[in-house]
């Protein structure tokens, strides 16, 4: 039986969730006897295969143009996406630079910072720019499944996938939805 193929990407985000995905401990090692994970943002290969992908995992907030692009590339490369965390379910603390606009975020970040000295903002055509709303990502393509938390424990990811692998979408309730 060919093992279920998973893909993972984080966009404007703090790493918390995946460090709760690598958090499942012997439930990852338990895992990987059923998927194969084909990208994900501590490993070499970045970005979800041409070919597709079972599932797709993004967390964070899309908040800029880069991120944009990989939650569409996520979407479009994957049956099943899902959105672990505040920040990619609800927008969490990416939310709080909403009510600036994109030059007052960056002249606070590169011009205004207390340490900053002689600040320039830096300008360049490979550098992403920055949307004037940051939003979660099912504001930017359909998820299939969300799962809320700052991070979401590693048992509430565990369930999630173990549900997925079963062929169901998962029913988040009760201890899933533990906030800590």
């Amino acid at each position: 039986m060919p093992k279920v193929t998973v893909a993972t990407d984080w966009l404007d985000v703090c790493a918390g969730c995946h460090m709760s995905l690598l958090d499942m401990d012997e439930h990852l090692i338990e895992l990987l006897s059923k998927i194969e994970i084909t990208s994900s943002p501590i490993t070499d290969l970045k970005e979800p295969p041409e070919e597709g992908v079972d599932v797709g995992i993004l967390t964070g907030a899309v908040s800029d143009t880069h991120q944009r692009r990989v939650a569409r590339r996520m979407r479009e490369r994957c049956k099943i996406l899902v959105a672990i965390g505040d920040c990619a379910a609800m927008n969490g603390i990416p939310t709080m630079r909403n009510d600036l606009t994109p030059d007052d975020v960056l002249t606070r970040g590169y011009v205004e910072t207390e340490s900053t000295v002689d600040g320039k903002i830096p300008k360049s055509r490979e550098i992403a720019r920055l949307l004037p709303q940051s939003m979660p990502v099912h504001e930017v393509v359909k998820v299939d499944v969300n799962l809320p938390g700052c991070p979401p424990s590693a048992e509430s990811i565990y369930f999630v996938l173990k549900e997925l692998l079963e062929g169901r979408i998962p029913t988040l309730s009760g201890e899933y939805l533990k906030y800590d």
